[in-house]
């Protein structure tokens, strides 16, 4: 089924054209990445297809049973609702069904009303309640809040409280779990740690919905998508596969499209020498040759391909220091605390001449803290930082403290390089593809991504030989993350990054450092090996079950068939168990808000107390359900 069709789109803002003739189809089962540079048309392209936005030209068909669920990439979600409370707007229809279920139960005790209606309208409101997997809406709530890193303790958070990048993930985790048919996510793994973004990619793969994901995260398009569309030009091209299919399609098309026209163009040049010649003898049946042979140039000029105009790349490389001890950076023990709360202890590092080392951890864990304890930013509050000899930093900083926003991005290389003539400083700017005027652009008037590439232009500059660049391909596109890997590649210096870019951690990484609350844990090799080498350490340090005789295997299946079912129905009774005790603890709520029980105080007592208690076991079977659930991914049971 076709969920969505456009066109010959066309868009223009005043008299500049953004894109025009886009034509695509979205049919159900279609998981679709989106790439582009920055500035191509992408979120405009949503917010047509979202309905948010007009357009100049063409048509759009939507199906009437399409449901569009739209993350944009700067959503902040603004309400004065718990987390939980939040996340629970997305199952208005569920709660509704659920809340009548419970009414029509009251009635059929209390004897009130016709029976067999209500019997009937019961069945009916059951079947409803199942179909939209009534059961199961807030364990899955509670799965995905978990799985976009929010701890269960926060769930009772104000959303207004929360910082931008929470608001987004509580947004995302919505329209995740609406019962939307087609999902339109702008950068949605952007303020997502690694093991979110696997979470994700989790999610994305199994979800019956189709989408449409704009990112510059290439490890994550090859794992969700199965097309890709690309806007270059003001045009857009669909190619199947993933990223790394698109990217080999794309080439031998560009390839065959540079070829046919050069065939072509050889051809019209051949055959305007015939009409030349022929018009130059001038006798009439060269004059018919003549005219038989434009037949044929016009029609190819009008069949003639132009190949797109190829985008403007950035090419640069780092200046590597000569010089510099072997040891380059040695940390012992190191930790940090803020007040009473410690954020890691134990970090014990020691990285050598030339090494290219990674910093993984969760969101939080203090891989920034523990970067600026490195550059004296900050002051340990345990251990010792040892820097080697002759080492100089080169810093890239993720929120970009580094630039002056008052400053244009001419006076903040002049300023940092006064020695640098005015030539020089704009040769290097464009580099980085800031020319003619737009290098007296404020600094705080770019976008992100923009004033990446003014840090990048600073780093450049800089003669160094020890690399610390926190999270370096944040807002940059898939193009100026290629054109900043192949910089990196090149240099010979010695590198420290934090990156959740894990395309970017197998091109480069030596060695990861995985940091804890505790200290580092040390991998050889890129992300994949990583990876591999941590699921392999889990499966070893399992306990491991002892080997038995080949008569017992029938016996040992049938052992583990039965834990199996067993588990299983635990786990569907627990959900089943937790959803009669939500409706009771609700009726209870209900009661205690009652007139004459809320002014009753022995009643209201004996209410609050029994609520008490059924929230006691209500929390004892959750833990029992996150318990179960572990069971059950950890041996990979299905139903």
């Amino acid at each position: 089924m076709v969920l969505l069709n456009g066109s010959n789109i066309k868009k223009m803002f005043l008299d500049e054209t953004l894109f025009d003739g886009v034509s695509f189809n979205i049919d159900e089962g279609d998981k679709i990445g989106f790439v582009g540079v920055n500035g191509a048309g992408k979120s405009t392209l949503f917010k047509i297809i979202n309905g948010t936005m007009d357009y100049d030209g063409g048509e759009l068909f939507r199906n009437k049973f399409t449901r569009i669920g739209y993350l944009d990439q700067y959503t902040c979600v603004e309400s004065d609702n718990t987390i939980m409370g939040e996340m629970l707007t997305a199952f208005e229809e569920v709660i509704s069904v659920e809340n009548e279920l419970e009414r029509v139960r009251r009635e059929i005790e209390s004897g009130s009303g016709d029976l067999d209606e209500l019997v009937r309208r019961q069945t009916d409101l059951q079947e409803r309640f199942e179909k939209l997997e009534g059961y199961q809406y807030r364990s899955r709530i509670r799965s995905a809040l978990t799985g976009l890193g929010f701890k269960e303790e926060e769930f009772d958070r104000r959303v207004d409280s929360l910082s931008g990048g929470q608001k987004t993930r509580v947004s995302l985790g919505k329209i995740l779990l609406s019962d939307a048919n087609l999902l339109l996510l702008d950068e949605p793994t952007n303020h997502l740690d690694i093991e979110s973004v696997e979470w994700l990619e989790s999610f994305l793969q199994s979800c019956r919905a189709s989408f449409i994901v704009i990112s510059h995260d290439r490890y994550f398009l090859d794992k969700v998508t199965n097309r890709t569309f690309e806007l270059e030009n003001g045009r857009l091209r669909t190619y199947t596969g993933g990223y790394s299919e698109y990217v080999k399609q794309r080439e031998v098309e560009r390839k065959t499209e540079e070829r046919n026209y050069a065939n072509t163009m050889r051809e019209i040049e051949r055959l305007e020498g015939i009409v030349e010649q022929q018009r130059r003898w001038n006798r009439e049946k060269n004059i018919k040759t003549a005219e038989s042979k434009q037949k044929v140039i016009d029609k190819l000029e009008k069949t003639l391909v132009k190949p797109s105009a190829e985008q403007e790349e950035i090419d640069f490389a780092f200046r590597s220091l000569p010089g510099g001890g072997n040891d380059v950076l040695i940390t012992e023990e190191l930790g940090m605390s803020f007040g009473e709360k410690q954020i890691f202890s134990g970090c014990s590092a020691h990285i050598v001449k030339g090494e290219k080392v990674f910093l993984l951890g969760s969101n939080g864990c203090g891989k920034t803290t523990f970067i600026k304890d490195v550059l004296g930013i900050y002051e340990p509050t345990e251990g010792v930082v040892k820097i080697g000899a002759n080492i100089e930093i080169g810093y890239y900083d993720q929120i970009q403290e580094n630039l002056d926003m008052d400053k244009t991005i001419f006076d903040e290389l002049h300023d940092t390089y006064p020695s640098m003539t005015q030539t020089e400083i704009r040769n290097a700017l464009a580099v980085f593809l800031f020319r003619g005027e737009d290098v007296f652009k404020e600094i705080r008037k770019l976008s992100g991504g923009e004033r990446a590439r003014v840090e990048l232009a600073k780093l450049m500059l800089k003669p160094v030989n020890f690399l610390i660049m926190d999270e370096p391909t944040n807002h940059l596109d898939i193009d100026s993350r290629e054109a900043l890997e192949n910089a990196l590649a090149g240099y010979d210096g010695t590198m420290l990054m934090v990156s959740h870019d894990r395309y970017f951690i197998n091109k480069l990484a030596d060695r990861i450092l995985y940091m804890t609350n505790t200290g580092f844990k040390e991998y050889l090799g890129g992300y994949d090996d990583f990876v591999e080498k941590r699921a392999n350490s889990a499966a070893e340090t399992s306990e491991k079950q002892p080997d038995k005789p080949k008569n017992l295997d029938y016996l040992e299946q049938k052992r583990l068939a039965a834990e199996k079912r067993k588990v299983l129905n635990r786990y569907r009774k627990v959900e089943e168990l937790i959803s009669g005790l939500e409706s009771e603890i609700a009726e209870l709520n209900n009661e205690m808000a009652e007139p004459e029980n809320a002014t009753d105080f022995v009643k209201a007592s004996e209410l609050a107390e029994a609520a008490e208690k059924k929230n006691a076991e209500l929390d004892a079977l959750f833990e029992e359900w996150e318990e179960l659930q572990t069971t059950i991914e950890e041996n990979g049971y299905e139903d």
